[in-house]
């Protein structure tokens, strides 16, 4: 499994909180790339819960990351 910040941001506007199950269907619907379908298919799953990618990918970057001072420009 591997994930990509392209990846990844196909699942952004998936409907948080989600299971394995319905993340996988998401993906399906919203015709996202076969990687991401199998890094979902990949997960380990025990029936919980997902808050956000940060549960699937703990490394995903957040807007902070980037250290893109807005106000400048």
């Amino acid at each position: 499994m591997y994930w990509t910040l392209e990846l990844a941001s196909k699942l952004e506007d998936a409907p948080w909180p989600a299971t394995k199950e319905e993340l996988i269907d998401y993906a399906v619907r919203s015709g996202a790339p076969m990687e991401v379908i199998e890094n979902l298919e990949e997960v380990e799953d025990e029936g919980e819960i997902y808050e956000s990618i940060e549960d699937i990918w703990p490394d995903y970057p957040s807007k902070d990351d980037f250290f893109f001072n807005e106000e400048e420009y």
